[in-house]
């Protein structure tokens, strides 16, 4: 790359030795990857919550919604299991706000080692509440940064036909979602899944910064998530027991989260809830494939523009895609648990 100018990050290595993950930490990390798995496996009846913001830009404001998600996760903890959404990479159709990693003081000035060293510094104080985190895998190079600290990974619908992403989460630690395409169709989905689920080689990096050929055993719990697209929603029931079908033609678990957000919900916040409602009724009627539900929540409702001037920024709100607030995150995940309560071994 003639072209390009190089610029020196600090290695993965520097980064865990400035800001080192704590026992507790640690364990919390650990449990939330347990746990995950045990979900999928079906030894643990809850269901997962993925609940967050749509993107970190303000890590004051993120701590302050993990610390009241954290006290509403234990709340809940008989029938759901709260995973925080932390989200740092934004994959953008052209241009735009690439997420805290790529863009920290949102400016365009791309302050890459300062972000990464950001998004680390912001897992740990979440980590540190006793509530798990999940993340989005964007750049294959991130997760030497700061996937110690990630519980649950997403494929993005943009990423999943990406070979590139099919090999980084064959070797990931956590349990990975891969997202049906922005058609709507869970085909490459299900081809991803299969393909992470395989040893692979590839180049990339050690933690100390140097090229190398990375060897990955294959990762057996990655699952369907299912966003919508094409133009319409695809979590009612046609949809959900097709894509069944389609995970066990080809002896994948039936495993599925559903997204309440993107598609599902016609990029519409407000509607989440509605989604929220008909997931846990079909569960209520006897679905066993549904896993989990993905939710965009922040502080306030909707989004807002990024301004010349940030002081101007709307404490607690998106500026990326429009989220529920609080108030109403509150009031359906409540529901949602009372609507469950009393139904263990729904999943068995």
């Amino acid at each position: 790359m003639p072209d390009a100018i190089f610029e020196q990050v600090p290695a993965p290595a520097e980064m865990y030795r400035l800001m080192p993950a704590s026992e507790r930490v640690a364990a919390t990390v650990q449990a939330g990857r347990q746990t995950i798995r045990d979900i999928l496996d079906r030894k643990d009846d809850r269901l997962l919550v993925v609940v967050g913001p749509c993107s970190i830009h303000d890590t004051e404001a993120g701590l302050d919604y993990a610390q009241r998600l954290a006290a509403l996760a234990d709340e809940l903890s008989d029938t759901l299991y709260v995973v925080m959404r932390a989200y740092f990479e934004k994959p953008r159709t052209t241009v735009g706000w690439k997420g805290l990693v790529n863009d920290p003081h949102m400016d365009d000035s791309c302050r890459i080692g300062e972000g990464m060293a950001r998004a680390r510094q912001f897992l740990l104080a979440v980590n540190a509440l006793g509530l798990p985190v999940a993340t989005e895998a964007l750049d294959p190079l991130s997760p030497h940064y700061f996937g110690d600290l990630i519980s649950w990974t997403a494929i993005g619908a943009r990423t999943t036909e990406s070979q590139v992403h099919r090999e980084l989460s064959s070797g990931l630690a956590t349990p990975v979602g891969f997202k049906n395409g922005t058609d709507g169709s869970v085909e490459t989905a299900v081809n991803a899944i299969l393909s992470a689920a395989c040893p692979h080689a590839f180049m990339g990096m050690d933690q100390d910064g140097r090229p190398a050929i990375v060897r990955t055993q294959g990762n057996r719990y990655c699952h369907l998530v299912m966003r919508g697209g094409g133009g319409r929603p695809n979590y009612d029931t046609v949809s959900i027991h097709l894509a069944e079908k389609a995970l066990e033609k080809h002896h994948i678990p039936a495993n599925i989260i559903v997204d309440c957000a993107h598609a599902n919900s016609w990029k519409q916040h407000a509607l989440q809830p509605v989604v929220l409602a008909d997931v846990v009724n079909q569960i209520r009627e006897g679905n066993r494939a549904i896993r989990g539900v993905m939710i965009e929540s922040f502080i306030e409702a909707g989004n807002q523009p990024i301004p010349a001037d940030l002081d101007d920024l709307r404490y607690g709100c998106s500026v990326t895609d429009a989220c529920v607030s609080w108030p109403t995150t509150e009031k359906i995940l409540r529901q949602a648990g009372q609507r469950l309560a009393g139904r263990r071994g729904w999943q068995a």
